[in-house]
């Protein structure tokens, strides 16, 4: 009987326990094995009508936007730009705390009705600019568990990130003029 009411207790537990464990994906090129983000997406609209959307979303993405691109070639349809933001920790007081600036190479690619953005060159900023890729290896004898939280850091920020491109790379409604 107290056997039957253990389990009966453990079970919860255990099913508690494997809802909080969340599976980290992080894509790395196997190419150059480093973490590289990237997404084709279908969107109706000539390379040109590309774009100039993708300069739209720019402009309202990021403060300085020429600062931020090296390329914006509209012939071939391409934009290179380069960018950071910040990663944190929090302590066993739950403050929250810097943990480091990430720098990152971006590119949207326009074709007639599809486009491609890429993220990688993913890395910590410091002295020796520190690859991400490092943070996938738990047997790493400096390994970090704050290293999990960076890396959910980065994931969501790529796909907020990829979800704002995706949203102002959509056609404008037509405007319906009233007739009265």
């Amino acid at each position: 009987m107290k056997n039957l009411l253990f389990v009966l207790f453990m079970i919860p537990g255990l099913l508690v326990t494997a809802q909080v464990k969340e599976d980290l994906v992080i894509p790395v090129d196997s190419e150059t094995n480093r973490v590289k983000f990237q997404g084709v997406i279908d969107e109706e609209g000539s390379k040109y009508e590309l774009f100039k959307r993708s300069i739209y979303w720019l402009n309202s993405t990021y403060k300085d936007p020429v600062r931020v691109t090296s390329v914006r070639d509209k012939e071939t349809g391409k934009i290179v730009g380069r960018h950071r933001f910040r990663i944190y920790y929090w302590d066993r007081d739950s403050i929250k705390h810097i943990g480091g600036m990430i720098n990152y190479t971006f590119t949207v690619e326009m074709k007639d009705n599809r486009y491609r953005y890429t993220i990688d060159e993913i890395v910590l900023k410091s002295k020796t600019n520190i690859p991400v890729v490092k943070w996938l290896d738990k047997d790493d004898p400096a390994y970090d568990p704050r290293w999990d939280g960076y890396l959910k850091q980065i994931r969501d920020f790529v796909n907020n990130w990829s979800n704002n491109l995706e949203e102002k790379m959509k056609p404008e409604p037509e405007k319906v003029e009233d007739e009265w």
